[in-house]
């Protein structure tokens, strides 16, 4: 894409910004435009499920930018992970890069990761599938075990305990009281020799409620070495004492296997995408045949009990447990389990003749990871090469209240208490047996105010500390002990609007974050003087931006939808590397869908435009190339019967880069064999189903 082309883009959406000034008056009628949306407002939509409505008023009290996803906005389309579900968020960046494996970035956090998931909690009913150091993955999630997903970025998740930079994204499972339908049978299929299926029943019986639900998901992938298989189960049962009282208790698990097809270099990822990383390939060589085998059991039992008519109490423990067998350049067997409580009493009153609130609590959680590594004998075990044992726990103690100085202007003030051990051993055969360990503790205060009319529209804003204290990943890479890391120490402050007026809603928000110590992630060379996978910017880092949500109702039956984001981050200052910019994310990444229907027919055609380059590497020599992939959705819903859909992704066919690894100099440090870092978005591809529901 051109700079005339990506400047022409941009205006458009500014114009496309501008134009609901002239949209038609009167209620939206459209039920997509309800649950389908993902934008939180103070002025509840009617078309909203009681459920989302409800989490939707709760989290429009939150000083600063938050986002729900119910499971209407995206049941009527092919939704196979995390990616498919946040899409439509603003200010989320989620890319895939193979299979289920995707980069998650809210504002920058976890820029430079390699691999895995940093800088970001994601959780489950509040269980993290974060492992206790805070690396987590994004390939644990299934859309349709999620009822809904509460969006919290950067100092928002405070209600969670969150202190980190990416704030947090929570699912919540339905129950038998929330699900959408009795029960739901739905089968998928498409290209790639792709099929997925799933079921789910619940309902109500006296006090007792129950849920239950599976699914099942295979590919042969369109690229080689990229076959996948998940599946994954989720039942709970709640029972129910009184009004706002009651106990529920939560088991779930998962398995996933995927073969790895690595990354290409640029070339071949515009030109010969379909190809794997020739040292990634099963071909009974010593090394290859790099593959993902991992299984996860979880377990829950928690409570909302209502104290009395001000003082509602929400708590929890679980457990769970992982194991994952993961042959790449050696083979890597982590068996791990974890365990947590946490609580939060949320309080309504008045405070000196003024109406206020207030919630409180704490969050605990412990993990032990025995890892193991083996000689990589063609995704087999060979020799045993490394041993260590790595215990972490966390510790969040937290609070935030509200006063409201007059009816309209609430001031906000809060924070967390925060404290994160690192306990490991190291133990034959490693060359070196090496026990270490590090203690990382923290207070992070947050202000803010938020401002509504009697309308809804809101204006808010706060500034809030953000501290991420180093995982085991970037500690102990080797089996040599901690790198000497320090934690990513961050203030960002943000300021924003949301809300409806007529048929148009909004959500903008601009952020700034100055951060020392930035965690930042580079691809192991020794020879280049890289030992290490990560490092702490040795001067400051800035991560600023704008992120907007803009939906429209034009006419009855035809909803535009549109997200941007404006990323500019960067080093300030730094010995090395200036005021470089920062890889991987572009700095203009802008989405629009425009969706018709008539009667139960709609058709929804979609854009996504990375409207200018990345950087791939810290030395700002070398860049990736803008992109834009067009998609179409349409389906059909049958009165009293199923409704069937097809999805139909890039249909240009256009070869582009999803995602990168970042490089530390590509014209001077980074050798040909090791430019190897481009993952090639995916190929045109066509997908149907159909879903009955009863």
């Amino acid at each position: 894409m051109s700079a005339t082309a990506a400047s022409g883009l941009a205006l458009a959406a500014a114009g496309a910004f501008a134009q609901p000034a002239f949209a038609q008056s009167g209620p939206i009628e459209d039920p997509q435009s309800g649950a389908s949306t993902v934008i939180v407002t103070a002025k509840s939509d009617p078309e909203d499920p009681a459920v989302v409505a409800e989490v939707r008023e709760r989290m429009s009290e939150t000083p600063g930018a938050v986002a729900v996803v119910s499971q209407e906005s995206y049941s009527d389309r092919m939704a196979t992970g995390l990616a498919d579900m946040l899409r439509d968020v603003p200010g989320v960046y989620i890319q895939k890069k193979w299979g289920g494996d995707t980069r998650l970035s809210i504002r920058g956090s976890g820029i430079g990761n390699t691999v895995h998931l940093r800088g970001t909690l994601v959780a489950q009913d509040g269980m993290p599938l974060n492992e206790a150091d805070g690396f987590g993955d994004t390939q644990l999630v299934d859309p349709f075990l999620a009822r809904y997903t509460e969006v919290y970025k950067g100092g928002n998740a405070l209600r969670y305990g969150g202190a980190l930079l990416g704030g947090a994204i929570n699912i919540i499972t339905p129950n038998g009281k929330t699900a959408p339908e009795a029960g739901v049978l739905r089968v998928e299929g498409g290209d790639y020799g792709t099929a997925r299926a799933h079921a789910s029943v619940g309902g109500q019986w006296g006090n007792w409620d129950a849920f239950g639900a599976v699914s099942g998901y295979k590919t042969n992938g369109w690229r080689q070495q990229s076959e996948g298989e998940w599946q994954f189960a989720s039942a709970n049962t709640g029972y129910t004492f009184g009004d706002d009282q009651e106990v529920r208790a939560y088991v779930s698990g998962g398995y996933i296997h995927q073969q790895i097809p690595g990354a290409l270099s640029l070339t071949q990822a515009l030109n010969s995408p379909e190809l794997a990383n020739p040292g990634n390939v099963g071909n009974g060589i010593t090394v290859g045949n790099y593959q993902r085998d991992q299984s996860v059991q979880r377990a829950a039992l928690q409570t909302r009990w209502r104290l009395d008519a001000n003082t509602v109490l929400e708590g929890g423990v679980y457990v769970t447990h992982k194991e994952l067998d993961h042959p790449i350049f050696q083979v890597i067997n982590q068996v791990s389990d974890n365990w947590g409580v946490f609580g939060r009493v949320d309080w309504e009153g008045e405070l000196l003749g003024m109406k206020s609130d207030l919630f409180y609590g704490l969050s605990y959680r412990s993990g032990e990871n025995d890892a193991k590594q083996w000689i990589n004998a063609n995704g087999s075990r060979g020799a045993l090469t490394a041993q260590s044992y790595q215990d972490a726990t966390g510790l969040d103690v937290f609070a935030e209240g509200r006063v409201f100085v007059t009816d309209s202007f609430a001031l906000v003030a809060g924070g967390s208490y925060g404290r994160a051990e690192r306990d490991y051993r190291s133990t034959p055969p490693s060359a070196v047996v090496v026990t270490d360990s590090e203690t990382y503790d923290w207070f992070a205060p947050r202000v803010g105010f938020i401002w509504q009319n009697p309308d809804g529209l809101q204006v808010y804003g706060n500034v809030t500390r953000s501290v991420e204290p180093p995982n085991f990943s970037a500690l102990a890479p080797t089996t040599g002990g901690f790198q000497p890391l320090k934690e990513q120490d961050a203030v960002t402050a943000e300021i924003g609007t949301r809300g409806r007026i007529s048929s148009f809603v909004w959500d903008v928000a601009l952020y700034r974050a100055e951060i020392d110590n930035e965690l930042l992630t580079y691809s192991v060379n020794p020879t280049a003087g890289i030992p290490a996978a990560a490092f702490n910017a040795l001067n400051g880092t800035m991560h600023q931006g704008l992120e907007a949500g803009l939906d429209w109702q034009i006419i009855d039956g035809l909803r535009l939808r549109q997200t941007y984001m404006w990323s500019d981050f960067r080093f300030t200052n730094d010995l090395q590397y200036g005021d470089n910019s920062l890889p991987i994310v572009p700095e203009h990444f802008y989405r629009a869908e425009l969706k018709g229907s008539v009667g139960n027919f709609w058709i929804a055609p979609s854009i996504e435009v990375a409207a200018s380059e990345a950087w791939v590497d810290y030395a700002n020599t070398f860049k990736t190339k803008p992109y834009a992939v067009v998609n179409l959705n349409l389906g059909y819903e049958f009165e009293n019967g199923p409704m069937v859909f097809v999805d139909v992704r890039n249909i240009l066919d256009e070869n582009y880069v999803s995602n990168f690894t970042p490089v530390v100099n590509w014209n001077t440090a980074t050798a040909v064999g090791a430019r190897n870092v481009f993952f090639p978005g995916d190929q045109r591809s066509i997908y149907g189903g159909v879903s009955f529901t009863f």
